[in-house]
């Protein structure tokens, strides 16, 4: 046994790598290794044999095995101490510059409605959030009895007892800021007006709070012609391809006549392609503002006339950039941005973020 443990104890110390290692451990201690083999011979040996080489053998195998975790341990402190020879650190470098902000697509979109309307002579226009029941309603010629009165569709906001001002609400559009900027105005006036609003609804194409750019557009011999020349303008611009537009009667307290707007698309694969194909799909509401909301707002609907429209920014930058669920634009996880092509700002652009 002395031979067997200077043996390996030899081969053990002149290992150069893991591999050699594992393959002297095979022969010593393994299944069929030398060590092995000779603690299957006790099964023959006689008692008082079996006390001799028995306490032998194992005070062997010990020996061996603390031989190879201890050749192991060098030869891991040998590498690593090589590697920290061969690679290097210098702290004292400036560290990597990291981007701080990304652009939201909330964000860019507004911008770029601003953009285009701005060069077709549209000033941007805003107003409070909060608004009390007469601007966001009744000066919009919405009945009370409107299904968008229903607090199950709007937000209100609480009244102490014995408080007797007329309600208020999370604006549910920003039509108000239409009613406040001819009120401040007067005719003739041309505005968007973009902003946050809010309503009681959530799913895959709603938020309790999103996004909406309305335009209108007051003078004396303004049409329906003029309506759909802006928006065809508009979509072109905005999706950078010809597109045409469709209009659908449909009803809104505010506009009379009113239209549904469609634009011309096709769908392939799921996907939708705006500008080309034989589908539509709607993608806002407009008409000529009725008489009773340019009377409300102190306009003469006998001398002026006008038009009204309305669309989701959230909707038209989920059509244009592929995002297929509204609630990701509130997602806590921004990596997604990436995902969509959406990288930090480096230029100034002309207004702050959402």
């Amino acid at each position: 046994m002395d031979d067997l443990k200077a043996k390996y104890l030899d081969l053990i110390g002149a290992a150069s790598d893991e591999a050699a290692l594992e393959d002297l451990r095979v022969q010593a201690v393994g299944k069929k290794g030398e060590i092995s083999l000779k603690m299957r011979e006790l099964g023959r040996m006689t008692p008082e044999e079996r006390q001799v080489a028995g306490p032998a053998l194992n005070a062997l195998k010990d020996e061996i095995n603390s031989a190879l975790a201890a050749k192991k341990a060098a030869l891991g402190d040998a590498a690593l101490d090589e590697r920290l020879r061969a690679e290097w650190l210098d702290v004292t470098l400036p560290a990597r510059g990291r981007r701080q902000g990304t652009v939201h697509p909330v964000s860019q979109v507004w911008e770029e409605c601003t953009a285009i309307f701005a060069d077709m002579g549209f000033a941007v226009a805003e107003g409070p959030q909060i608004e009390d029941d007469w601007y966001n309603f009744d000066a919009l010629n919405i009945p009370s009895h409107h299904p968008a009165r229903a607090e199950m569709d709007t937000f209100y906001m609480h009244r102490a007892e014995g408080d007797n001002r007329p309600p208020h609400v999370l604006r549910t559009h920003t039509s108000p800021v239409q009613i406040r900027s001819m009120q401040a105005q007067g005719a003739p006036i041309r505005i968007i007006a973009p902003g946050r609003v809010y309503r009681a609804d959530y799913d895959q194409t709603h938020t309790p709070m999103f996004h909406q750019v309305e335009g209108l557009a007051i003078d004396r011999e303004i049409s329906m012609a003029n309506l759909k020349w802006v928006l065809e303008e508009f979509f072109s611009a905005y999706f950078g391809t010809s597109v045409k537009t469709r209009f659908r009667a449909s009803h809104f307290p505010f506009t009379e006549p009113s239209a549904e707007v469609d634009i011309q698309c096709s769908w392939e694969g799921g996907t939708v392609k705006v500008g080309e194909g034989d589908d539509w799909l709607e993608v806002l509401g407009s008409g000529m503002v009725h008489p009773k909301v340019l009377s409300a707002a102190g306009v003469d609907p006998s001398e002026w006339q006008g038009f009204a429209f309305g669309m989701g920014i959230d909707r038209i930058a989920m059509l244009k950039y592929g995002i297929p669920d509204l609630r990701a634009f509130f997602d806590s996880d921004l990596r997604w941005l990436r995902h969509y092509g959406f990288s930090a700002l480096q230029v100034p652009t002309i207004r702050g973020g959402v």
